[in-house]
Parts: C-alpha cells; sequence; structure tokens
C-alpha cells in the first residue's frame, strides 16, 4: 500500500487488476479526457505489464498505481504521480460508475499530502477543458490555473493547474 484514504486504498498495479483495468481503458467517455487510446484487450494488458514493471526501475519517474475502496477491494481507477520536465504531476482516471461520488476529490487530496511528506515543492495537473468535474476538483483543492495550452492536430484545449506545498 502506497496510501490511504477514509474510504481508498492506494496501491501498486497488479495483474489481477486486469479485466477492469482494461474496462476503464476501454471506454470511450473515459479516455475522451485523457491522452490514452481505447485498444484491445491484449494491448490493454501488454501496458499494464509495462506500467508493473516500471515500479523496479531504479529512479523511476512515471509512477501508476491502482485505486481501490477499502471495503470491498473493487479497483475504481488509477492514480498518476510522474515527472513533466521540472514538475511533478499528478493524474488521475476512473471507472465510469464511480464518477461524481466524491472519489477524485478525496484521493487528490490525499495526494496533495502524501507528495508534501514526499518532500515535493508543487504539484501540476494537467485538465482537458471539457473535463468540468476534474476542473472543479483542481480549483477546489486551491490548484491555480497557470497555463492554457492549444494543440493544432488535436481538437480540445487543456489548462496546465499548479499548487504549491
Amino acid at each position: 500500500m502506497i496510501f490511504e484514504t477514509e474510504r481508498l486504498r492506494i496501491r501498486y498495479l497488479t495483474l489481477k487488476d486486469l479485466n477492469s483495468f482494461h474496462k476503464m481503458q476501454s471506454n470511450p467517455k473515459v479516455m475522451q479526457f485523457a491522452d490514452g487510446e481505447v485498444d484491445t484487450f491484449e494491448g490493454h494488458r501488454k501496458e499494464l505489464i509495462t506500467l508493473i514493471n516500471k515500479y523496479e526501475i531504479e529512479n523511476n519517474d512515471f509512477w501508476i498505481y491502482a485505486i481501490e475502496r477499502k471495503i470491498d477491494e473493487k479497483f475504481l481507477g488509477t492514480l498518476a504521480l510522474v515527472k513533466d520536465g521540472d514538475d511533478d504531476e499528478i493524474g488521475y482516471r476512473f471507472l465510469e460508475e464511480f464518477w461524481n461520488k466524491g472519489y477524485g476529490k478525496e484521493v487528490c487530496k490525499a495526494t496533495l499530502e502524501y507528495c508534501k511528506h514526499k518532500g515535493m515543492q508543487q504539484l501540476v495537473a494537467y485538465c482537458i477543458d471539457a473535463n468540468v468535474a476534474s476542473a472543479k476538483i483542481l480549483k477546489g483543492l486551491n490548484f491555480d490555473s497557470v497555463d492554457k495550452l492549444t494543440f493544432d492536430n488535436q481538437q480540445f484545449s487543456e489548462t496546465k493547474y499548479k499548487i504549491q506545498l
């Protein structure tokens, strides 16, 4: 276990997460807010193995964890803590059936404390502007909007948020 909240546990991904991971990664509604693509079961199996193997890499700066509900150990989604140049970046993704239940805010709030305890000075997050729920979470936790990004080859814009820990 990495850390926990009242209702959630953040832990390493395992191959037992494959079916739920695939369900999440295969949902176009989930992936519309991410830069990942919907893939096949086999593609997601390979992706999950790659993410699991990163735990063993010395000086790894790309950590993707499982978010599970403590009461029934159900996989709800993933939490990302990755190095983005000089920035430490937070990201999260949930299976659609767990949207709008307060899990996003709960995991983000606890992640801020975890990162502060680990000595990080600040966190950034990127949020596609159409993802109103995630933007609300970030603003509610006092992240500041620091940049607007648009991409010629993509049909969306996103905002970069930052918070000092």
